[in-house]
């Protein structure tokens, strides 16, 4: 599986979130930590809505940076 993930600076600290798994967030103090964080998260949270009976959603959201 492959997510989009979306990391913000929040002052000294980092989160993220997916925006295909809606409450699916990490936190960490460097963008690496979270990213592996989210690593865990993706996993943990796929797990729950498989245990739950839930279809996994597809990561169709598209990340791309653009000139402004």
């Amino acid at each position: 599986m492959r997510y989009a993930v979306v990391i913000e600076r929040a002052g000294d600290d980092c989160s993220a979130y997916v925006p295909d798994l809606p409450g699916c967030v990490a936190t960490g103090t460097t963008i690496s930590e979270v990213e592996e964080e989210m690593r865990l998260a993706i996993r943990f949270h796929v797990d729950g809505l498989r245990e739950d009976g839930e279809s996994v959603p597809e990561g169709l959201s598209v990340v791309e940076y653009l000139d402004a």
